[in-house]
């Protein structure tokens, strides 16, 4: 199992904007590099990427919590 951490301090979306879909779900595969989800951080927002592909067992944080550097933020089975 790998661990996706939060590369900021901020506040983590699973959605690209509140109207859209979640980048993905629990039991999605997920590929090397895929944006999980986004960290804003003072109205400015950064990409979450999958570092490995397999597929994605659990979120460890809700949309719109605040996260920290090195925060789990989901867990991956790899493939």
């Amino acid at each position: 199992m790998a661990e996706i951490q939060s590369p900021l301090p901020g506040v983590f979306y699973r959605r690209p904007s509140p109207d859209k879909d979640p980048f993905v779900r629990d039991g999605d595969p997920v590929e090397t590099g895929q944006v999980i989800g986004l960290i804003e951080v003072m109205k400015q927002f950064s990409e979450v990427q999958a570092d490995t592909a397999g597929t994605l067992q659990a979120f460890e944080v809700e949309d719109g919590d605040m996260v920290h550097p090195g925060d789990v933020i989901a867990v991956v089975t790899e493939s």
